[in-house]
């Protein structure tokens, strides 16, 4: 499954944030898992609810698979 994060939601993303919960990862290992919604007309991409911090590290680390948790999205 592939995570979609809104336009909105990537604005929200702090650089210094990042900075530092890289700096938690490589030291005491990820805690805790992001949050995706699943979208019930798109089945391939869901998008982030919770974790973008944390999803951006994992990225920035090279990491192409994550463990995360898919709950059901609420629908505006």
């Amino acid at each position: 499954m592939l995570i979609y994060v809104p336009v909105k939601r990537r604005a929200t993303l702090d650089p210094k944030k990042v900075q530092e919960i890289a700096e938690s990862i490589l030291q005491v290992g990820l805690q805790s898992r992001s949050w995706c919604g699943k979208t019930a007309n798109v089945s391939s991409w869901c998008p982030s609810v919770e974790g973008l911090h944390r999803l951006e590290v994992c990225k920035q680390l090279g990491e192409e698979t994550i463990v995360g948790y898919v709950v059901q999205a609420r629908r505006h």
